[in-house]
């Protein structure tokens, strides 16, 4: 008797168990890619999952990744700050929409100096990460920040190891501003990182992690990566000769002007934005998704989470210096993107 009544326990838990399973399944978003958003992800994700009991499930493993996933079919969506081209949208069946917009930062680490106190123009960054400037006490540098007691410091640079979003950004705007940058090294989510000093690191985690730890170095992260950890972010000069700092506001001046449908897939470049007050390398991330899904409810998922985002979500993207995407661009993402996705 015992052991029936042992047996039947067994086959009822498993039967819940087994019920519980096919619950989180069918309820849990699959997405991975850009480490540069995943804070705000997952943010919303929380939020998002106590009102409606939807999770979701992504990987921040980098835009690379994420386009990898999207093209195997093993998520639902794919996220990149790489915009992928649209003849390459078109070649593989999908569809791209921003789904909020940042900015990269340059970050350094270096005893005696607060945060913003230390100046630098596009053209001496991209000379540092070119490895041409090596001092913290070069010349050049020293011009920028005059009465700055600069040290006799070997610049460690530290860069992406991984394909990356953020990568494709920071170089995007190293060519913009520099010619020398342009012709040898160019733009792409990933590069060959010329100053003998660089160092990798995995995600924005990674970089910011390898900052953290070493004396000297100059690297660049994701502005919330850099606001969570403490660090010390460099003023950027921008298009207008302004000397700026990183925030939602500085972000968001870069975006004003974007007209998001002058490029397939919506794909802009916000870098060296004009205006004062604008940071220059402002980036949207983008998201990735099949026309005619594998899995249409899981689809429809997606859209309905990006739709309660962009309703419900703009003060907890505030609150982490993200910029909320304006209610016209979003109505226009509903209207011209999504409705090309058959979830039906």
């Amino acid at each position: 008797m015992n052991s029936k009544r042992t047996l039947l326990k067994t086959v009822a838990a498993a039967a819940l168990a087994t019920m519980a399973m096919g619950t989180a399944i069918a309820a849990d978003i699959t997405g991975a890619g850009a480490t540069f958003p995943f804070p705000i992800y997952a943010k919303w994700a929380e939020a998002y999952k106590k009102e409606t009991g939807t999770g979701l499930n992504y990987q921040s493993i980098g835009s690379s990744g994420g386009i990898r996933q999207i093209r195997a079919k093993t998520v639902a969506f794919g996220a990149t700050d790489a915009p992928v081209s649209g003849a390459d949208l078109d070649k593989d069946g999908m569809v791209q929409f921003p789904a909020i917009i940042g900015g990269t930062v340059p970050v350094i680490n270096l005893d005696g100096f607060n945060k913003g106190e230390l100046r630098v123009t596009g053209p001496v960054l991209a000379e540092m990460f070119l490895g041409k400037i090596s001092k913290w006490n070069d010349p050049k540098l020293a011009a920028l920040n005059p009465g700055k007691n600069l040290p006799d410091q070997q610049i460690t640079v530290v860069h992406r190891a991984d394909g990356s979003g953020t990568t494709f950004n920071w170089t995007d705007y190293l060519s913009a501003v520099s010619k020398d940058w342009a012709d040898t090294v160019g733009k792409g989510a990933a590069v060959k990182w010329p100053a003998p000093t660089s160092v990798g690191g995995k995600g924005n985690e990674g970089v910011a992690a390898n900052v953290t730890r070493i004396k000297g170095s100059l690297g660049y992260v994701e502005y919330a990566y850099a606001k969570k950890n403490n660090m010390n972010v460099m003023a950027l000069q921008n298009k207008d000769g302004k000397y700026v700092m990183p925030d939602d506001k500085t972000f968001a001046a870069a975006a004003a002007g974007v007209n998001w449908f002058s490029v397939p897939g919506m794909g802009v470049s916000m870098v060296n934005a004009a205006g004062a007050d604008s940071w220059p390398v402002s980036t949207a991330s983008f998201i990735l998704m099949y026309k005619e899904p594998a899995n249409k409810a899981e689809s429809a998922e997606v859209l309905k989470f990006f739709d309660w985002a962009f309703k419900n979500g703009k003060q907890l993207a505030v609150d982490l210096d993200y910029v909320p995407l304006p209610d016209s661009v979003t109505a226009d993402i509903r209207s011209k993107v999504w409705s090309q996705i058959n979830n039906k």
